[in-house]
C-alpha cells in the first residue's frame, strides 16, 4: 500500500471576503475529489481571506499511480484562474 499526500499553498486572487475564498476552495475540492477519487481539504490558513493551504490524499497499491494522480491534482489546481500557487511539496509513505 502506497500513501502519497499533496500540500499546495495558495493565493486567492478574488479573496475580497471570507465568503470568496471559500467559494474558490469549495469549488477546487469538489473538483479534486470527483475528478480523481481523492481526499482533499482545506488544512490551514482557514481565517485568512487571500490564502489557504489545500491537503490532498492519494492511497494505491503502486507509487507510480499515486504519483499519477497527485500530479494530475496540482495540475488541476494550477489551472484555477482564481487562485495562484505558492508553494507544494509531495510526501510518500
Amino acid at each position: 500500500m502506497v500513501v502519497g499526500v499533496l500540500r499546495v499553498e495558495l493565493f486567492i486572487s478574488d479573496g475580497f471576503t471570507l465568503k470568496d475564498k471559500r467559494r474558490v476552495v469549495k469549488s477546487l475540492l469538489d473538483r479534486l475529489q470527483h475528478r480523481f477519487n481523492v481526499s482533499a481539504s482545506e488544512v490551514d490558513r482557514q481565517e485568512s481571506k487571500t490564502h489557504a493551504v489545500l491537503g490532498v490524499a492519494c492511497v494505491a497499491n503502486e507509487a507510480a499511480h499515486v504519483e499519477r494522480v497527485l500530479r494530475a491534482a496540482l495540475r488541476l489546481v494550477e489551472s484555477e484562474p482564481r487562485a495562484v500557487v505558492e508553494d507544494c511539496g509531495f510526501e510518500f509513505c
